[in-house]
């Protein structure tokens, strides 16, 4: 499977102190850090590689949005992050249904919920 240049996942009404839990294990991340308004950064690691990541809360939706800005993440692709965050965090999460070319529906989302089932949907429309 191809990697994904970056990763990008969005957080329904998670607690900030799961997701310092969850990177720390997941990257060996120190906490989140406020890094200006409803934005929070951290750097953490995996195999070597440096993995910048940030937080902008309330970025759709009353989504939180979290960034992984490396190839280098554990996760291949966006959907591979979105599951484990959404088991290891309880909460809904949404990504993007693949890598974006021109002439895709930018709009269609993959929605994974605390349970594990999944569904594709239009976002920001899909009115749930």
């Amino acid at each position: 499977m191809e990697r994904y240049p970056d990763i990008e996942i969005y957080l329904a009404r998670v607690e900030p102190g799961a997701v310092d839990a969850w990177l720390g294990e997941a990257l060996d991340a120190p906490p989140l850090a406020a890094a200006g308004k409803h934005r929070w950064r951290t750097r953490g690691y995996h195999d070597g590689a440096e993995i910048p990541v940030l937080m902008v809360e309330k970025a759709a939706d009353g989504f939180a949005s979290l960034w992984f800005d490396s190839a280098e993440t554990p996760w291949a692709a966006d959907a591979d992050c979105a599951r484990e965050a959404a088991a290891r965090l309880g909460c809904e999460v949404r990504c993007s249904l693949g890598g974006w070319q021109p002439g895709d529906d930018p709009d269609r989302f993959l929605q994974v919920k605390a349970d594990g089932s999944e569904a594709t949907i239009d976002w920001p429309d899909s009115g749930q």
